[in-house]
């Protein structure tokens, strides 16, 4: 049915049909409809997928940086009308079988997703969201709580200092601790003078404390009306099923509201802009060649589905491999390290940005840099691009559309995100969701020469609204931003009479009980353990043997596209090939083939497969966790039309892979430290519990040297000693003999695809590989055994700190293994919830089972403290052992636990992750015997496993802070013999 026609599908009453349109290249049938009271727009993605997904959304548009959208997001889920407890969300996260739950502030609109598989389970979800966001209670505590408050240092001293607290306020200096979050919103603050893009949405640390109670409520009351609500779903349960829950629970309530929330043009630039800046840079150590220097360019409408096709279709020319003009001259100037993280076009605004810079310069190759990009951009416009070139993006464009997603987020929700931003600005969400149209369309304009050209001067070249941004590295930065708060809180200090004191002592009091309160959570609906299936299904596959090579093939509804990895055992390495097997398998695929350089096999990639990529996959046994073994993997997926150019690149890149483009590999070395050291201040939680795991097993030391904290450090060393080409030649030799041992080791194929293909998909993949030459068997890979404590403080460039403490315990065919894993979320919800988030003010804190190490872990993100929280992991599990405990909070835990097990992948995902579990000997039969362990686990189990395995003498401690805060430290690091690790 086409785009205007009056829907079909029948709507409840209160909800006026628009239209549907049916895209079969995702096998969902769009349906819009209008709510009539309030004007409040439903879409809905019909389809057959029991995982649906709810999405309500507000246009959120902030004037200043005070964060008050996203204090909102937070406090909306505090309490509200009908559920008036004090932490509804974080309670049905525990209540619940959802696949999903979060919200979302974006620079534009604030959104509250959920998915689950269970009916009862979203209708439990549905009613608490809806009464969330549109009867939210607001307490005066919560804002306090989430966004921000000054207590006096020592609580309940009035003479001491102030000092800042909230979620919020804590969560803003983590993520302002990124460099690529300080450039963007630089970036913006500059792109865009007069509408809300130039104030941060999330909120800026230095302006959070302005945000009022009074503006918090004002701000709820004009922007939370379903009058400015967009609700989004997807799944197999009919519209006006949804509405009858919209319009009962909330719309009623509700009349129109005769304001238009929107974001303005900006006001366009005459010339462009140079703009010098500075980036907090705590670490020790010279500061040359970290300079970011960052290029943007405002573009036009993202509603506009033609200038949204025409950015992306120029960006992705430019910048979507090694091989594009402006990648290739971004990743082989001398001018910096890499390319900028910023690089690309993002298009989630009302107007468009496309970016392209380099990072680890100087502030003096600015102009070398802008002339650089323009005469990158000028060569395109004058001599155009090839037209295969050309072809290869929209096939990327082809691939993508037709991907069915959903190993991270849920499908549906990766769908209605993709949707959400048109509808944000009043424009048609359904145009970006159905693709093949506008790709035909740019099929036939991209015949012409002058298109692309025309293209490249249009949008860039005489484009003036552009921004040139030069951020440099300030070692004095955090001290002065810390001086200016303290003299601000002595300021607010000095300002107090007695009672202003005594409302702030009286605040933290009120606070403290209010977090200490115990709610009546049976008020809020929940599921239980008999809403659990008692299975799960086992997917079905075929093993076979075609021309001496092992194939294993599974039929899943794939869309269209063929998955084929190429698998093979690691072999034994030596400790210097072991160290860079994570550069060997992220290079493999960067390089060129036989007598073709990187740049023609970075095409043929782009034109042939959707992604190709290696991967090494190791884990401990399921009875012994210093039994490692390992694997090699190439995977890539296509169109099925190109399946035969598939697997001949997979083998090509395997067999022919050439080791002597050593300019190619000192770039893609630089490229590598560039994002590990980028992905500290996202992941820092993660590598904590990497460094205190360490000592637990063979592979958490492994993981530790090779992807963690201590990876990063040798990564750095690497890259700095590359410089001296004696050196490169070295390493590019080292990785020739890790791979002259990778591919002696015998192989085995895995395919995925339409039932009706794979049998002829993997009959041509074996012929193609049949031809190899034979393999020989090898040592396979090993690990020595370990099993040691470790005690470490790591030094980094980040304003908030993270904390780990882990215990060994037991591999996932221990007995205690499941009782082991509902505990993490049992010592979550009880207590680090409560005492990590809530009073301590990180923004997140939890504990968790890794039954792959055999560790148990506890640990908190972006964290204003350190001794107190490693103090609050003591307590939990003090608590744990003396306190007396509810069933119920059992239970709760197990249906997280088994929520986790059972949540879905894509249908590519789920096979491929069931061959690797089968491989290692994860056996359907061996998951469902611990899914049944899991739902066996009593309350004496969880107390008899924390006795028995989380004792004091037995812990390993990891965090990680700044330089700045070493001496402060000292009393820590005495206490528990932390040893000092810079990176």
């Amino acid at each position: 049915m086409s785009i205007g026609s009056t829907a079909q599908s029948e709507a409840h009453p209160a909800f006026l049909p628009i239209r549907e349109h049916t895209i079969d290249s995702l096998n969902i049938r769009v349906e819009q409809y209008e709510h009539r009271s309030t004007g409040a727009m439903h879409y809905h993605l019909a389809a057959d997928n029991n995982e649906n997904v709810f999405l309500v959304a507000l246009r959120t548009v902030p004037h200043d940086s005070t964060g008050v959208a996203h204090i909102l997001e937070h406090t909306a889920l505090c309490g509200s009308d009908r559920y008036p407890v004090r932490d509804p969300f974080f309670m049905m996260l525990r209540r619940s079988l959802n696949t999903f739950m979060n919200a979302f502030t974006s620079s534009d609109w604030t959104a509250y997703p959920f998915a689950s598989q269970n009916r009862k389970d979203f209708d439990n979800l549905l009613g608490v969201y809806l009464d969330a966001v549109f009867f939210s209670r607001l307490d005066p505590l919560d804002f306090a709580q989430e966004g921000h408050r000054v207590e006096f240092a020592e609580p309940g001293n009035p003479d001491s200092d102030l000092v800042f607290k909230g979620v919020v306020f804590n969560e803003m200096k983590g993520a302002m601790s990124s460099v690529t979050s300080v450039l963007w919103n630089s970036l913006c603050e500059q792109l865009f003078p007069t509408t809300t893009y130039h104030y941060n949405s999330g909120g800026d640390p230095e302006h959070i404390p302005d945000l009022s109670y009074e503006d918090l409520k004002a701000f709820y009351k004009s922007h939370y009306h379903p009058s400015n609500a967009i609700f989004m779903t997807f799944g197999d349960i009919p519209a006006a099923q949804h509405q009858a829950a919209f319009e009962e629970r909330a719309l009623a309530r509700f009349k129109r509201l005769d304001q238009r929330i929107q974001v303005g043009a900006e006001q366009r630039l005459p010339a462009p802009l140079r703009v010098q800046g500075s980036y907090a840079h705590d670490e020790s150590g010279p500061t040359d060649k970290k300079t970011h220097i960052v290029i943007g360019w405002l573009l036009g409408e993202s509603t506009d589905l033609e200038q949204l096709l025409e950015a992306q279709l120029l960006a992705s020319v430019l910048l979507d491999n090694s091989a594009s003009p402006l990648q290739q001259v971004l990743e082989t100037t001398d001018l910096g390290q890499a390319p900028s993280p910023l690089c690309g076009l993002e298009d989630g605004m009302r107007e468009m940005v496309f970016c392209c810079g380099i990072e680890g310069s100087e502030a003096e190759h600015a102009d070398a840099l802008e002339a650089l990009v323009l005469a990158t951009l000028e060569r395109v416009a004058s001599d155009g691009v090839d037209h295969d070139r050309m072809e290869a993006v929209l096939h990327q464009l082809e691939l993508h559309q037709r991907e069915i997603s959903g190993d991270g987020y849920p499908y549906g929700l990766q769908l209605i995100l993709q949707a959400l931003g048109c509808a944000t600005h009043y424009s048609d969400p359904i145009a970006v969701l159905d693709l093949d149209p506008v790709i035909a369309k740019l099929r036939a304009q991209i015949q012409d020469p002058q298109y692309i050209r025309e293209l490249a001067r249009r949008l860039l070249l005489d484009n003036p609204h552009r921004v040139t941004l030069v951020m440099a590295p300030d070692t004095g930065l955090s001290a002065r931003r810390n001086a200016a708060e303290a003299a601000r809180l002595a300021k607010i200090n000095e300002k107090m009479d007695a009672q202003s004191r005594a409302r702030v002592v009286q605040l933290a009091t009120d606070l403290a009980a209010r977090q200490r309160q115990v709610d009546d959570e049976s008020i809020l609906p929940k599921v239980e353990l008999s809403d659990v299936p008692d299975s799960l299904p086992d997917l079905a596959y075929r093993e076979s043997n075609i021309d001496g090579i092992p194939i294993t093939t599974y039929d899943q509804g794939t869309n269209g596209l063929v998955y084929q990895q190429v698998i093979a055992p690691l072999p034994l390495l030596g400790a210097e090939h072991l160290q860079i097997l994570p550069l060997y398998t992220q290079i493999i695929t960067e390089l060129g083939l036989g007598s073709a350089d990187y740049l023609e096999a970075q095409h043929r990639q782009s034109a042939t497969v959707g992604a190709i990529h290696a991967f090494s996959s190791m884990r401990g046994a399921i009875d012994n966790e210093q039994s490692v073994s390992g694997y090699l993997a190439l995977s890539s997926k296509a169109l099925l039309r190109n399946d035969r150019q598939q697997s001949e690149l997979m083998r090509e890149t395997l067999e022919n892979v050439r080791f002597d483009e050593t300019a190619r590999i000192r770039e893609l070395i630089s490229q590598q430290r560039a994002r590990r050291e980028q992905s500290i201040t996202g992941n820092g939680h993660g590598l904590a519990m990497a460094a205190a795991c360490a000592g637990m097993s063979p592979l958490a030391h492994l993981n530790h040297e090779l992807s963690g904290l201590a990876g990063i450090r040798k990564l750095r060393a690497l890259d700095d000693s590359l410089q001296e080409q004696v050196a490169l030649d070295g390493f590019a030799g080292t990785l020739a003999d890790v791979h002259r041992q990778v591919v002696a080791m015998p192989r085995q194929l895995l395919v995925v695809a339409e039932a009706e293909k794979t049998a002829a998909v993997a009959d041509q993949a074996a012929r193609i590989w049949g031809a190899s030459p034979p393999s020989c068997e090898a040592d396979r890979f090993a690990l020595a055994p370990r099993r040691e404590r470790r005690a470490e403080i790591w030094l980094t460039n980040t304003q908030v700190n993270f904390c780990a403490r882990a215990y060994p315990t037991v591999p996932i065919q221990h007995p205690d293994a499941a009782a082991l894993t509902v505990l993490g979320g049992f010592l979550r919800n009880g207590f680090l919830h409560r005492a990590i988030r809530e009073q301590g003010g990180a923004y997140g804190g939890g504990a968790s089972q890794d039954s792959g190490i055999a560790a148990f872990r506890f640990y908190s993100y972006r964290d204003p403290r350190l001794d107190e929280t490693l103090q609050d992991f003591d307590s939990a599990v003090s608590w744990m052992l003396e306190s007396s405990h509810e069933q119920r909070a059992l239970v709760e835990s197990i249906l997280g636990v088994i929520g986790s097990l059972d949540k879905p992948g894509s249908p590519a995902g789920e096979a491929k992750q069931h061959f690797h579990n089968r491989l290692f000997g994860r056996s359907h039969e061996q998951r469902e015997h611990f899914r049944q362990q899991v739902l066996g686990v009593s309350l004496e189990d969880l107390r008899r496993v924390t006795d028995t395995y989380l004792r004091p003498e037995a812990a390993s401690t990891a965090v990680i802070t700044n330089s700045s805060r070493l001496e402060a430290t000292r009393a820590l690091r005495e206490k528990l013999g932390l040893s000092v690790q810079k990176l």
